[in-house]
């Protein structure tokens, strides 16, 4: 072997380790922090208390009492530094256990950064380009259901950056949403249900596109399936694996994981899911189906949601890694020029109004954009809903990220969670009079 690349091996091996001991120091001090519980209006919370920063638990407890929400977790960084981690109610109703500051939560669509993230390093290795076509590096067998065994040429134009920007022609709104139709994608291939991200895919590409790529913004769940799979295709590695050692390691994430449908498959440090108004679905597992189960338990395959609605992490997982980004020329991520095209503003229709004016909100690449009057002041942020999940993490354009979790959808009032609680995070946030020096 070359001295080359014994150096570079051992390089390697020296990082993982200092990574994975930062990691470790970082939550042996959360445990501690996790086994402190307090009430605060009624509603038990874990975490270290700081009296400088009351305005999030007020806000919290306040919150997941008026939305009989059962649990939820809140962790905030100020300059990169993690200053607020707390649980709040239950994990697990019946049992009486208590969300901690290090519980795991499906996180839904914020899935769709972290693979944005991925998919960007690629492109800085010369692996990809963004104007590649998607089909040019997967090459998926198309399966025709019906007659018409035609295949639309228009696919052959959607790109990289199409499916990062959901203009990539597929409209759920147009058409229907795959990543929801396990069974009857399954059925039609031949298989057991439920689907695979693959057996989805060729099912897909023997659909007509809704729109001319890159004509139009629909959000798309299988734009970002498709994202998944170049990651694999270009790595020769599982998507789990590349996220895992090159998005999540470098930034101390050690606990982060691709969820699991069932509630026997449960993590060991992960909620249990709540339906507000208690809603059943079909079970889409051969085993039972059609059998009647709890919404979030069975009535959708998440494993086939991975790459755009799969992970699970704690709300100090999100914050870290999107702290990663606030400082783009020492990010340990991406470079400076990918930082700011992820966010930089789309061509055309959309991010520009019908007078060619910039719109002052747009989806850029894995992330939602607001612009300051200024044009280049910005706050960037996802959401991610699924039945018995809401979540939203933010990025600030001064130094502050949060991520907020929740067990269950809506609240009381049958409104997304996550949009109820956006603008009260950033009145709490504001409230604060004297920010900690220091991390947790």
């Amino acid at each position: 072997m070359l001295a080359s690349q014994l150096t570079r091996r051992w390089h390697t091996r020296c990082v993982i380790a200092v990574v994975l001991v930062a990691t470790v120091r970082w939550q042996s001090s959360l445990t501690n922090a996790a086994e402190k519980t307090m009430v605060i209006n009624d509603i038990l919370v874990t975490g270290k208390h700081d009296p400088a920063l009351m305005s999030f638990d007020h806000l919290m407890t306040q919150f997941i009492t008026k939305h009989q929400v059962p649990g939820a977790s809140l962790a905030v960084t100020r300059n990169r530094q993690l200053v607020y981690a707390r649980g709040f109610g239950y994990a697990d109703r019946k049992a009486k256990q208590p969300v901690q500051p290090t519980s795991q939560f499906r996180i839904a669509s914020i899935s769709k950064p972290i693979t944005a993230v991925a998919i960007f390093q690629l492109v800085e290795q010369g692996k990809l380009k963004l104007t590649d076509s998607i089909f040019n590096i997967l090459r998926p067998e198309p399966f025709f259901e019906g007659h018409d065994r035609k295949l639309d040429p228009r696919l052959q134009q959607v790109t990289i950056l199409h499916c990062l920007q959901h203009s990539g022609g597929w409209d759920r709104e147009a058409s229907f949403d795959p990543m929801f139709q396990s069974v009857r994608i399954a059925q039609s291939l031949g298989f057991e249900p439920p689907a695979s991200a693959e057996h989805v895919i060729r099912f897909m590409m023997g659909k007509p596109l809704d729109f001319d790529p890159g004509s139009q913004y629909a959000y798309s769940n299988y734009g970002y399936c498709l994202l998944g799979r170049v990651v694999e295709a270009t790595t020769n590695m599982p998507y789990e694996e590349y996220v895992k050692r090159h998005v999540l390691l470098p930034v101390g994430v050690g606990q982060m994981r691709l969820g699991r449908t069932l509630l026997e498959d449960r993590a060991s440090e992960e909620v249990l899911y709540y339906d507000e108004r208690q809603r059943t679905g079909e079970s889409i597992f051969a085993k039972n189906l059609g059998e009647t189960v709890p919404a979030p338990y069975g009535a959708w395959y998440l494993e086939a949601m991975d790459s755009h609605g799969g992970w699970i992490a704690s709300a100090i997982d999100l914050v870290r890694v999107a702290a990663a980004l606030d400082q783009p020329t020492k990010s340990p991520l991406l470079k400076e020029s990918s930082i700011k095209k992820m966010f930089s503003r789309p061509d055309g229709i959309l991010g520009f109004d019908a007078q060619d004016q910039p719109k002052n909100v747009y989806y850029a690449c894995g992330w939602s954009v607001r612009t300051f009057p200024d044009k280049e002041t910005i706050n960037t942020w996802h959401t991610g809903s699924l039945d018995g999940t809401s979540t939203l993490l933010v990025r600030r354009h001064d130094g502050l990220n949060w991520a907020v979790l929740f067990n269950s959808r809506n609240g009381s009032n049958n409104q997304r969670l996550s949009a109820m609680i956006d603008s009260r995070l950033h009145a709490a946030a504001n409230a604060v009079q004297q920010w900690p020096r220091g991390g947790q």
